[in-house]
């Protein structure tokens, strides 16, 4: 049978099909081959005896969250408890966009937010969706599950920003487990502790995770430079300009004239270094 990955728990799979759950595992070829099954995979599989027999050709996959063929990364970002960090917001949109999958910001706690803080939000979300990344937040949550119906969507974002918090909004009898942030290290603890996807409102759901870290030293300087959407708008002397130290740059001078904020400036030229050679 054709199936669908929905959740990974200790090399167990639970693959959908026919609108019913099979437990399965992978063939043990799989290990010899270094084949890694991932949540959201189409695969082959035999109902009887319980086992995974071929994964199908992915469009796209990310390594953490370890999952595939997804539409949308949501980036859920809390703005009080913990902290908004936009180095790691934007590190996470250019872990997306290099994998070829779109991201979606989604900002929460915003009941925590000051009368500052709430403008800035708004300056913020005027930038990204000026370079077409689509904002939202928990306040308006109709709007984001109309944008993302039929599709399959990955939540990611720190530890405690409030991913599982999220899907008990929209389904409240999901109970999933959340806990309080420690103000002490501004960040929350790891409720979620597998990957899964949840069908909610005709949408795949697929909770993950969070992290308080995340690397981008697996990419090259060319995948940070060509995730850095805004430089597409303008030119530079050299196709091969890296924004960085290069003479004619038509980046740098944006940057200079206020039209890339220069807070994604000062991320990109940091995400560069940490890209390997």
């Amino acid at each position: 049978m054709i199936g669908k990955i929905i959740k990974n728990i200790s090399n167990l799979y639970t693959v959908l099909a026919d609108n019913k759950e099979y437990v399965c595992q992978p063939r043990g070829v799989f290990r010899k081959d270094k084949i890694t099954p991932l949540v959201g995979d189409i695969v082959e599989f035999d109902q009887q005896n319980l086992l995974i027999m071929k994964i199908l050709p992915r469009k796209n996959q990310l390594l953490r969250p370890n999952v595939a063929n997804i539409d949308y990364c949501v980036i859920v970002t809390s703005l009080k408890q913990p902290d908004l960090s936009l180095q790691l917001l934007d590190k996470q949109i250019t872990h997306s966009l290099i994998n070829n999958i779109k991201p979606l910001l989604c900002f929460t706690k915003l009941d925590l937010a000051t009368k500052e803080d709430r403008a800035n939000l708004k300056k913020l979300r005027d930038y990204y969706e000026k370079y077409q990344i689509k904002t939202f937040d928990n306040q308006h949550l109709d709007s984001l599950t109309l944008f993302l119906q039929d599709k399959n969507v990955v939540l990611t974002g720190q530890s405690g920003a409030g991913k599982s918090t999220l899907l008990n909004r929209l389904e409240p009898d999901l109970n999933l487990k959340t806990s309080e942030i420690s103000l002490a290290l501004n960040r929350g603890k790891h409720t979620t502790r597998h990957t899964q996807f949840y069908n909610i409102k005709d949408i795949w759901f697929c909770d993950t995770p969070g992290f308080s870290s995340l690397t981008l030293s697996n990419y090259t300087k060319m995948d940070i430079k060509n995730s850095f959407i805004e430089a597409l708008n303008f030119e530079c002397k050299f196709n091969d300009c890296l924004h960085y130290q290069e003479i004619g740059c038509g980046v740098k001078k944006a940057v200079q004239e206020k039209k890339i904020l220069k807070s994604r400036y000062d991320n990109y030229l940091n995400f560069l270094k940490e890209a390997k050679k």
